[in-house]
């Protein structure tokens, strides 16, 4: 079933074709309805061989996904939050749009190695030798024989 593009960013947009959509029976609330209701939405998109993204967002997206990306590259996520199937649909849709989204973000700045300022170092010394002397004071009297 194709369905409409689904915009990621300025960057990045998914063809609506490269989507597959599934519908099927939804367990929990909703009474009757459930039973008679295909609500629940599977949505299929080939991560690792769309053209629509670029090798490092694939990358991380698989890295991301874990689990819900198949052998073949196929990321399936469903979606059951919501008792309608178009709000299942947009659920699902955004859960994607989110994933690649994480995928596409830069990574944190590395982090510089510091030294500890000479102020830090002097505090945390006298620190140490005033537990050392209250530790002492808590043995036995010396003896004076």
């Amino acid at each position: 079933m194709a369905s409409s593009d689904l915009f990621i960013n300025d960057r990045i947009t998914i063809f609506g074709w490269e989507l597959t959509e599934q519908f099927v029976l939804a367990g929990g609330p909703g009474g009757q309805n459930v039973n008679k209701v295909a609500t629940a939405v599977q949505l299929f998109f080939p991560l690792t061989a769309s053209p629509s993204l670029p090798e490092n967002v694939k990358r991380n997206a698989v890295r991301l996904a874990g689990r819900k990306v198949s052998k073949d590259g196929v990321l399936m996520i469903e979606a059951n939050r919501f008792r309608s199937q178009e709000r299942n649909r947009e659920d699902a849709r955004e859960r994607l749009k989110e994933l690649i989204l994480a995928a596409a973000a830069p990574p944190p700045p590395r982090r510089r190695k510091t030294r500890p300022t000479k102020g830090s170092i002097e505090r945390r010394l006298k620190e140490k030798s005033g537990r050392a002397t209250i530790k002492k004071m808590r043995g036995k009297p010396a003896s004076d024989d």
